[in-house]
C-alpha cells in the first residue's frame, strides 16, 4: 500500500494562535480527577489518544496529583519544543525521578548548566565520530548472530526472546563505543539486569508520585540498581583517569572535553552522569525501535520480502557497511515508520514559566504540559490511514511537505537528541545485518502488547524463531 498525499489534508495549518485566546481549556470536569488518574495509570495510551478524539488537540485533565495539558497538534507540538522553548522547562515529576538515576545528566538536566553540558558533548557525536562506530555495530551483531547459532537458537523451534537480545546488544554496541572494548559479560549483564530494573522502578514512580520518597521496596530496587551501576561506571573512570593513555572512544572524548569559555573539563560526578545517561538513553531506545521492527515486519511478510530483496541487491550477501547505509534507503524507512507507530520514547513533559498561548488556548504558568509522540504520530489529520505500517510514507515524495512536528520521535529544537544520528545508524546497520541472513517468525502463541514505561517496549517477551534464507531454499 502506498499513501498518497490527500489535498484536502491539513498539511500546516496554524492554530497555534487566535485572535482571543480562550482562558478554559476543553477537557473532563474536576470531578473525574480519581477516574482519569485511574485510567492513565492502566492504559495510558488509549487515555491520551481517547482525550484527543473527545476534546480536541489541547486538553486539560484533573487528575489526583494536579491538572495535566495535553497537546496534540503538531503546531502545539512545535510550539513548545522549538518556537518558545526558553518558556518551559524540565521542573516536572518525569524529570525529578528519573534524575534519582541519572543526576545531572544531558537529559535531565536544564538551564545554563545544560546548555554547557550540552556544547561540551556536541563533538563526541559529530557524523564522522557516528560513521566511526559503523564497524563496531556491523561486528557486534555479527558476533551475537554467531552466539544465537552456537546455542542452536537458528533453524530450530527454540523461539528468541528478541527484546531481551536486542536489549543485550544494543547494550554491548553503547559499552564498545563508550570505553573502546567490550565489558566482560559477566559485567555487561550486571548493567543490562540494573537498567532494567531501573526502567520499571522509574516507571512506577512516573505513575504514582511519591512512591520513591517512601521506604518501598521500589525505592529499595533503584537504589540498589543505581548502587551496582555507580560501581561499574565510577570503577571505568577511574581506570581511565589512571591509565592517561590515548584513546579514540567517547569516555576518553568526555574526560578530554573542554568548555570554550572557561576551559574547565567534566569532574567524575558528570562524566558518571553523562556515561550512565548514554547507557540507557543509548541502548535502551534502539532496542524498543529494533523489537517492534522485527514486530511489525513478522506481521507484514510482503514489506520484509521487499526489505531483503534491497538488501540481496545492496549487499550480495556481505554484512553492511556504513557507506552501504545510503543506499539501504527502504531499510531506513521501515525504522522510521515503526518509530511512528510504535515510539520509543511516547511522551515528553515540560512546565510552562509564563503563560503562553497554543491552540487559541491560554496555557498558564506552571502548567505541567505533556506531548504525546504515541498520539501526533497517529494523529489522522497528518497521516492517512495512521493506523496502518506502510513504510512509503518515509520516501522523499511522500514526506515532503508534512509537517515537521507531526514526527518527532527524537524530541525537537535545541534539546533534539544528541544521539539521534548514532541511533538511526545502529538500528539500520543491525537490521541489516540480521534480516539480510535469517527470517524472523512470531511464534504461533506470541502475545504483543504495548507497555509505556520510561521507554514504549513490548511487554514481558517477544519471542521469534529465526530460518536462515540457506535453509528456507
Amino acid at each position: 500500500m502506498t499513501t498518497v498525499p490527500s489535498p484536502t489534508r491539513r498539511v500546516e495549518q496554524d492554530v497555534s494562535q487566535r485572535s482571543h485566546p480562550v482562558s478554559r481549556l476543553p477537557g473532563p470536569s474536576w470531578y473525574t480527577a480519581l477516574e482519569n488518574t485511574t485510567r492513565f495509570l492502566r492504559q495510558a495510551l488509549e487515555f491520551s489518544e481517547g482525550m484527543r478524539r473527545q476534546y480536541g488537540d489541547v486538553v486539560s485533565v484533573p487528575t489526583l496529583v494536579g491538572r495535566l495539558t495535553l497537546v496534540f497538534h503538531p503546531d502545539g507540538v512545535r510550539r513548545v519544543l522549538q518556537e518558545n522553548h526558553f518558556n518551559y522547562n524540565k521542573d516536572i515529576p518525569d524529570y525529578q525521578v528519573l534524575s534519582r538515576l541519572l543526576g545531572k545528566g544531558l537529559l535531565t538536566n536544564d538551564g545554563d548548566s545544560w546548555l554547557q553540558q550540552r556544547r561540551l558533548m556536541q563533538p563526541a557525536f559529530h557524523r564522522d565520530r557516528v560513521n566511526a562506530f559503523g564497524a563496531v555495530m556491523t561486528d557486534t551483531t555479527m558476533d551475537w548472530m554467531q552466539r544465537w547459532e552456537m546455542r542452536r537458537l537458528v533453524d530450530t523451534d527454540e523461539p528468541l526472546d528478541m527484546l531481551k537480545e536486542m536489549s543485550a546488544l544494543t547494550l554491548s554496541i553503547v559499552c564498545k563505543a563508550l570505553f573502546g572494548a567490550a565489558l566482560p559479560d559477566e559485567q555487561l549483564e550486571r548493567v543490562r539486569r540494573a537498567l532494567t530494573t531501573a526502567n520499571h522502578r522509574l516507571s512506577d514512580a512516573f505513575y504514582i508520585p511519591g512512591i520513591l520518597s517512601l521506604p518501598t521496596p521500589q525505592r529499595h530496587q533503584l537504589a540498589a540498581a543505581r548502587r551496582e551501576l555507580h560501581a561499574v561506571v565510577d570503577e571505568l573512570v577511574r581506570q581511565r583517569r589512571a591509565d592517561g593513555g590515548e584513546r579514540n572512544d567517547l569516555l576518553a572524548m568526555l574526560l578530554e572535553a573542554r568548555d570554550a569559555e572557561t576551559g574547565e573539563g567534566m569532574s567524575d560526578a558528570q562524566v558518571r552522569d553523562e556515561v550512565l545517561t548514554l547507557l540507557l538513553a543509548g541502548h535502551e531506545t534502539t532496542a524498543n525501535a529494533l523489537s517492534w521492527t522485527f514486530y511489525l515486519l513478522a506481521r507484514h511478510p510482503e514489506i520484509a520480502t521487499r526489505l531483503h530483496q534491497e538488501y540481496r541487491r545492496v549487499l550480495a550477501g556481505r554484512p553492511p557497511a556504513m557507506q552501504d547505509t545510503a543506499r539501504l534507503s527502504y531499510g531506513r524507512m521501515v525504522i522510521e515508520e515503526s518509530m511512528r507507530l510504535y515510539p520509543p520514547a511516547w511522551a515528553v513533559g515540560r512546565r510552562a514559566l509564563a503563560d503562553d498561548e497554543i491552540g487559541g488556548y491560554v496555557i498558564p504558568k506552571g502548567a505541567y504540559v505533556l506531548l504525546f509522540q504515541s498520539v501526533t504520530h497517529r494523529h489522522p489529520d497528518f497521516w492517512e490511514q495512521p493506523d496502518v505500517f506502510d513504510p512509503e510514507r518515509f520516501s522523499s515524495e511522500h514526506a515532503a511537505g508534512r509537517h515537521r512536528f507531526a514526527y518527532f520521535p527524537f524530541g525537537g529544537g535545541p534539546r533534539l537528541c544528541i544521539g539521534n544520528q548514532f541511533a538511526l545508524t545502529e538500528a539500520q546497520l543491525i537490521l541489516a545485518t540480521i534480516l539480510s541472513r535469517y527470517e524472523l517468525r512470531l511464534t504461533p502463541d506470541a502475545s504483543v502488547v504495548p507497555e509505556p514505561l520510561v521507554t514504549l517496549r513490548p511487554r514481558g517477551t517477544l519471542l521469534m524463531t529465526a530460518r536462515s534464507f540457506a535453509e528456507l531454499l
